[in-house]
């Protein structure tokens, strides 16, 4: 038990450091910024920014990929409620909570 707790302490040291918190928020803004087109998803997101993930080690790769995943996420909910129609298949429901009235649940949650 000892020896799982100071592994996830060093995974904690690992994933805090500048450089790969600097690139999950890299990763959080390009995503963002590819999530937001209409169409775009988070697989295909990660996919158009593979190349600017094949310089830097696997570690910062791997924190990068996450940061992208979520945050093309996050920028496809926000093209759902802003122009009240779905850019990819996960912000159906928004749209559908949209049209019924119940925006203040959708603001809510993507807060």
């Amino acid at each position: 038990m000892g020896n799982s707790f100071a592994m996830l302490m060093d995974g904690f040291q690992t994933a805090f450091t500048p450089t790969n918190l600097m690139f999950g928020l890299l990763g959080t803004f390009l995503g963002t910024l590819v999530g937001v087109l209409p169409g775009i998803g988070p697989a295909l997101a990660i996919g158009l920014l593979l190349p600017v993930c094949l310089t830097v080690n696997p570690t910062s790769a791997l924190i990068m990929f996450a940061a992208i995943y979520y945050g093309a996420m996050y920028g496809g909910s926000t093209t759902s409620i802003l122009l009240n129609t779905p850019g990819e298949s996960g912000s159906v429901i928004t749209v559908w909570f949209l049209r019924r009235s119940v925006w203040k649940w959708v603001i809510a949650l993507q807060c």
